[in-house]
């Protein structure tokens, strides 16, 4: 480290913030990575990731572990399934079978930019996102993550340095600070005055364990991929998520507390299948058992996301990545890629530019687009998923994306 070397801090160590750090320190570029987790294990990182090859092999290459990437992630489940709430198939695809085998009228469909369609045979990797962090933590020099830190506020000192000041009282200067750290970014309001706002739409999270065997019947309806069933704004959204287990939200739009206006504790496991079967009650039998019969409990999880497009004025010293950044719904799945490909990215400006800031801007003159398009194309895709005509916008989204012809 020399004199001219800037003194970085990453805020938040989430795939982005880390991807960042190890590539920041494989090109030789110390930095410091703050976190509010007590640990690496003090709570579940949630269920799988799937990745674009292209992004995993881009970032997870410039990290120089996508060998180690490879050898955890397995490939996604190709197949896309929409059905109305009677249950009825209205677009199926399926990757082309192999010589000799046959398919449905939708099979072997190439997929081209729809953003729930994107996702030909071979073309993403699944990776639990615990086995991803742990990839990333083990690649990084001792120390470099600090626990149980918590940023408090960040006091810009006038020569583009800020001074950290964490929970715990102790403060530290930095000449770059990089907000990770999600949803609720506390770096985010030093650059802009946007806040997530509730988009009007809740997901009930449940799940099956070893469903191909322990629920046939919901595997089947599942398929080797993702199903959705969408009707009058509302949904039912499941999709394989490695090892046989099948992920599945319900979703609709109303109050954040819907809960509590229905009477119901989202503690009461029983008690909110009631109030879900009551929402859902004129839907088809094979459906409701995707509610009826679920391992678990249910996880409430109301949808936030940052205005589209957010931008800020460039501010010497302090960047943003990741959910920190772009904030939007997890219903295309493109908050990971996003974030792991911004992390890459600013570390491979930082360590290609002699001046930081003028790495940050450059990095931000891409980043931001990108983003922006992602979000649009994310939020056009959950409003037609839950349309009150639903699912129309979504199938005529889906048979472009996939080649047919018929509008």
């Amino acid at each position: 480290m020399t004199p001219t070397t800037p003194r970085i801090a990453i805020i938040g160590a989430g795939p982005g913030g880390l991807t960042c750090a190890r590539v920041l320190q494989r090109n030789g570029v110390p930095v410091t990575v703050f976190d509010h987790d007590a640990s690496a294990d003090a709570r579940p990182q949630g269920g799988t990731l799937g990745l674009p090859v292209t992004i995993a092999q881009e970032a997870l290459r410039a990290a120089g572990l996508y060998e180690e990437f490879a050898a955890l992630a397995r490939p996604e489940g190709q197949e896309v399934r929409l059905l109305d709430h009677t249950a009825t198939v209205l677009f199926h695809y399926a990757p082309a079978p192999a010589p000799g085998a046959t398919g449905g009228p939708e099979a072997g469909r190439p997929a081209t930019d729809h953003p729930e369609a994107d996702r030909p045979a071979a073309d993403r990797s699944e990776i639990d996102r615990a086995a991803l962090r742990r990839l990333l933590l083990d690649a990084l020099a001792p120390d470099t993550v600090r626990w149980s830190s918590y940023l408090r506020t960040l006091h810009p000192l006038g020569d583009g340095r800020h001074k950290a000041e964490f929970d715990d009282g102790h403060t530290e200067t930095f000449d770059l600070v990089i907000g990770a750290d999600g949803t609720w970014s506390r770096v985010r309001p030093m650059l802009s005055d946007a806040a997530p706002h509730y988009t009007g739409v809740t997901f009930v999270e449940s799940g099956f364990e070893d469903a191909d065997t322990r629920h046939p019947e919901v595997a089947r309806l599942v398929g080797d991929g993702s199903m959705r069933a969408e009707s009058a704004a509302q949904g039912l959204f499941a999709r394989r998520d490695g090892r046989g287990h099948i992920r599945l939200y319900a979703a609709f739009r109303g109050s954040q507390d819907w809960a509590l206006d229905a009477g119901v504790r989202k503690e009461d496991t029983e008690a909110v299948r009631a109030a879900l079967l009551d929402r859902f009650a004129d839907w088809d039998e094979r459906l409701l058992t995707l509610l009826r019969d679920n391992d678990g409990g249910f996880v409430n999880r109301p949808l936030f996301a940052l205005p589209v497009p957010h931008l800020w004025t460039h501010t010497p010293g302090l960047t943003l990545l990741g959910d920190a950044a772009h904030l939007m719904s997890p219903f295309t799945g493109r908050g990971a890629d996003l974030a792991i490909l911004d992390g890459a990215e600013l570390a491979g400006a930082l360590t290609g530019h002699g001046d930081p800031d003028e790495a940050v801007r450059a990095y931000e003159t891409a980043m931001l687009p990108r983003a922006a398009e992602a979000a649009e194309a994310d939020a056009r895709a959950l409003a037609d998923a839950l349309a009150p005509d639903a699912p129309r916008g979504s199938l005529r989204h889906l048979r472009a994306a996939f080649g047919d012809p018929r509008p």
